[in-house]
């Protein structure tokens, strides 16, 4: 009776150390959070400047993307009331403080290229792209991880299956990739539509978004598997070398028991640490593949505005992407020292 109490308290205190150490790792990961928000905002009020700073430097006049054929007929006098009237001739840190005042006070401006409020724009784009490319990252996440940790614990023709792709996948750019689609299924077997996300003059459904978003998505998805699934097999391989998992196998543990609760909890960590790192990689491939396809997202914008130096909407998206690195790097970083005592962040 008194071994049995003794058994029962002795478990309790075991679940209470692990309960403080996971309540420490929460901690460790909100204050590493806490910190890179701190830096976040320092880093993308340098990044905005930088690019309004960079812009200035480019050879395009935005009066000839306002004025269009009218450009050539315009006397120097006129050319120069307009850009007065466009505000366009002011310097490149004048108009930056503009507009970081404006994004102060929620407003982003005017975009000369759409006719419209950036917050209209980004509002009216951004959802095509935020569903693109999310969605793309957890397939591509899913199979990823599946892929490299079957690679990895079996290896032969499995692996070299697996590995192929990803080796042959990752030299590819994803435009090529969009472009074999196309030719495929939307112009040779005419499964799919070639562009765009709805019907000419006809109205946004789920329905039509799914087909017409099914080879967009597949290109953005495969884009982003190759070097997923090779961080997840490199880290299936390292953990199936391990003593602590060479000691479960030695007690009969094998399959999806030791997958579970010995290789996977240890090797998902780089991939997750991966996901934040690739992000950058995410938005420009989704730019691509938003331009091959005509997805209404954020690229053709982005393009106009770098062309026409629409200021305004251009710091907007430059900004926002620039945010969202950030912002996915400090949450892979926090989600890996709340999952794995072994790391210690401090920034």
């Amino acid at each position: 009776m008194a071994i049995e109490r003794m058994d029962a308290l002795t478990a309790i205190a075991v679940d209470d150390r692990l309960a403080t150490r996971r309540g420490e790792r929460l901690g460790a990961a909100g204050r590493l959070l806490a910190i890179r928000a701190a830096i976040a905002v320092p880093v993308t009020v340098a990044v905005s400047a930088a690019m309004f700073a960079v812009a200035s430097l480019s050879p395009f006049d935005p009066l000839v993307a306002y004025l269009g054929d009218r450009y050539q007929t315009a006397t120097p006098s006129q050319r120069e009331e307009l850009r007065i009237a466009y505000d366009v001739g002011q310097p490149w840190w004048q108009a930056w403080w503009q507009w970081l005042g404006g994004l102060a006070r929620g407003d982003l401006g005017w975009s000369s290229t759409q006719s419209q409020a950036v917050s209209t724009v980004l509002a009216e784009r951004m959802p095509f792209t935020f569903a693109l490319s999310g969605l793309a990252l957890i397939i591509a996440a899913a199979l990823a991880i599946a892929l490299g940790c079957l690679a990895g614990m079996r290896r032969g023709p499995v692996d070299k299956l697996c590995t192929g792709f990803a080796v042959t996948f990752a030299a590819v750019p994803p435009f090529v990739v969009s472009l074999a689609l196309v030719t495929v299924f939307a112009v040779g077997l005419h499964w799919l539509p070639t562009s765009g996300a709805r019907p000419p003059g006809g109205q946004y459904t789920v329905a039509g978004l799914l087909t017409y978003g099914l080879l967009p998505l597949i290109a953005l998805t495969v884009a982003q598997i190759p070097w997923l699934l090779l961080t997840t097999r490199a880290a299936v391989l390292e953990a199936c070398a391990s003593d602590a998992v060479r000691a479960a196998r030695a007690r009969g543990v094998h399959g999806w028991p030791l997958l579970r609760s010995h290789i996977a909890p240890v090797s998902v960590l780089p991939t997750l640490a991966l996901l934040g790192t690739r992000l950058p990689e995410l938005i420009a491939g989704a730019t691509i593949v938003e331009t091959v396809f005509g997805w209404p997202g954020v690229a053709a914008v982005l393009v106009d505005s770098a062309v026409a130096l629409d200021f305004p909407l251009m710091a907007a998206l430059t900004v926002g992407a620039a945010f969202a690195v950030l912002v996915g790097s400090a949450i892979s970083d926090a989600a890996a020292v709340a999952l794995d005592p072994r790391i210690e962040m401090r920034a």
